[in-house]
């Protein structure tokens, strides 16, 4: 099995054995049909992936087609630096879009704010993901190479608050390596669309920067398991993992990190478990 595989199956098991149940605390979530969607969750996860061997994909079920949705996301938020849904090529953020077609002050929008940023040539004005290349590439043995969009002057202006908020970028004897936090993390709808889409950045990172692929580091608040997913969880960890070392290679040799598009991305030396069989995962609201 994968690292990712590992990881996955491990966490739901301690959530399900040992998981606080959220029923009776007034949770926010609801079902489709109107009713409260409950869980069962664990707190402080920490899951890390070395991504310069492996790239975390889940093999307990298909995830060919998923990888690159999660790279579209990933490009949206940190490229495109979009908050408006037609800029994005899924559908995933339609339920939380407004009437002018954006998710409010979120994700990419604060990716696009413009700081005041101490250089070691001066003040220079700059977005967060700009100010990670630029450190990255001219003083990459910074340890305050890191970014924020759980911005609370904004947060009442945002359709959803984030849920991967934070990251910190490390370089150590020439390899690139990502700690991602999650206030928030939906086990079976999130966790491996997750951790392949920052695999994916800091793929893309470290060859702008010139960097060897390092770990990813994940770091989740609150892990969850839906009530309705439980069932769904308990026939995934049970099933049968494939024997392979999945690999990302990019079909574009930029150091631009802005010329990088989906089709650019390939998934090499992946296989899943093609007996497994969810049918349609409800979706907590």
């Amino acid at each position: 099995m994968t690292e990712a595989d590992k990881n996955f199956i491990d966490t739901c098991k301690e959530i399900i054995k040992n998981g606080y149940s959220s029923e009776g605390t007034g949770v926010r979530t609801r079902w489709e049909d109107g009713t409260e969607a409950n869980y069962i969750s664990i707190v402080g996860v920490t899951n890390k992936y070395d991504v310069g061997k492996e790239f975390p994909m889940i093999t307990l079920r298909n995830n060919t087609n998923t990888v690159k949705r999660a790279i579209d996301e990933i490009l949206w938020i940190w490229q495109k630096k979009s908050n408006k849904i037609s800029d994005l090529n899924s559908h995933i953020w339609d339920q939380w879009a407004g009437e002018d077609g954006t998710i409010g002050k979120a994700y990419g929008y604060q990716m696009a704010k413009k700081y005041q940023f101490k250089t070691k040539e001066g003040i220079k004005e700059m977005d967060q993901v700009d100010f990670v290349l630029y450190l990255l590439k001219n003083d990459p043995a910074s340890r305050r190479i890191l970014t924020n969009i759980f911005v609370h002057e904004d947060l009442k202006d945002m359709n959803l608050e984030p849920c991967a908020y934070s990251t910190q970028w490390l370089v150590k004897k020439g390899k690139l390596h990502l700690i991602l936090n999650q206030r928030s993390q939906d086990m079976l709808a999130a966790n491996g669309w997750n951790t392949m889409q920052y695999a994916a950045l800091l793929c893309m990172f470290a060859q702008v920067s010139g960097l060897e692929v390092g770990t990813l580091t994940h770091n989740i608040g609150d892990c969850h398991i839906y009530d309705r997913h439980i069932p769904l969880v308990e026939k995934l960890i049970n099933g049968e993992a494939m024997d392979v070392h999945p690999k990302l290679v990019i079909h574009n040799p930029t150091k631009n990190f802005y010329d990088f598009k989906v089709e650019d991305f390939e998934i090499q030396g992946y296989d899943y478990n093609k007996e497994m069989k969810l049918g349609k995962i409800p979706v907590a609201e």
